[in-house]
């Protein structure tokens, strides 16, 4: 990893949620080979650590830090965290996110209230930390929220996570009434079928499965995620403000049902 004197994040700093592995890694992978220092964070201490020194090991600047973004201490100790360490902060990623597959019948409440302690609250409270910094520091900054197709398009089984990963994007579109004032812009990315390890252990066949089903003819991958995020996260995107970039190969505009074999059999 070698960074150039004119990188467009050189400087700069980020704390990205989520990010042990997936789409999260990638996104601190990218941000450091482009300059950024990262905090990184994970619900497991040693995934974010390992993380962590594969992109110190690279080249990068990173640190990895474990905690569960459910919990308000953690979210706002990652924003402290991130300015003891680098003095400052530019950029927050909201990846952090779960999914509970269930049909709406039998939904649980406390797999209900997990699925919005880490999607909704852990991003919430973490985007509140964020722009509380920056509002201090007075340069602006960027806030990023991780929405899905999920809130556009309905999926079976999902009901709980769609409706906080649509959420999600109606968050971004109404902070920039609070947050525009000091050169904050909120936005959001809407991922389609990303595969991820964590797709892989649901269903092997993902990439199989969610090729035939996309215009592309394959699903994303995290580096595709990335770099749409990258792009919001720049001086590029100064003027893109409460919106929610689709990167899904084409899948909504035509929407056909993945089979839910995994879930099925556990119902």
């Amino acid at each position: 990893m070698v960074i150039e004197n004119d990188a467009p994040f050189k400087g700069k700093t980020a704390v990205i949620t989520g990010a042990g592995e997936g789409i999260g890694l990638e996104i601190a992978r990218q941000l450091a080979a482009q300059g950024a220092n990262v905090l990184l964070n994970d619900v497991a201490a040693g995934k974010a650590a390992v993380a962590a020194e594969q992109i110190v090991a690279s080249g990068g600047v990173c640190l990895g830090v474990g905690g569960d973004v459910g919990e308000l201490p953690v979210v706002r100790g990652l924003v402290a965290q991130a300015v003891a360490h680098f003095g400052q902060l530019d950029i927050a990623v909201a990846n952090a996110g779960i999914t509970l597959w269930n049909n709406f019948f039998d939904y649980d409440p406390d797999d209900f209230q997990t699925v919005l302690n880490v999607n909704l609250r852990g991003s919430f409270f973490l985007a509140q930390a964020a722009a509380r910094q920056m509002r201090q520091q007075g340069t602006g900054g960027r806030i990023l929220f991780m929405s899905s197709v999920t809130g556009y398009q309905a999926i079976q089984y999902l009901s709980a996570y769609a409706l906080t990963k649509a959420a999600l994007s109606m968050l971004a579109r109404q902070l920039v009434v609070e947050l525009g004032p000091y050169g904050i812009t909120v936005n959001a990315i809407a991922p389609g079928a990303t595969v991820t390890p964590r797709n892989l252990a649901n269903d092997p066949d993902y990439e199989a499965v969610w090729g035939r089903l996309t215009p592309t003819r394959r699903p994303a991958f995290p580096a595709d995620i990335a770099q749409a995020t990258l792009f919001l996260l720049s001086p590029q995107a100064a003027q893109i403000n409460g919106q929610t970039l689709v990167v899904d190969g084409g899948w909504t505009a035509t929407s056909p049902a993945p089979p839910l074999n995994f879930v099925e059999k556990e119902q």
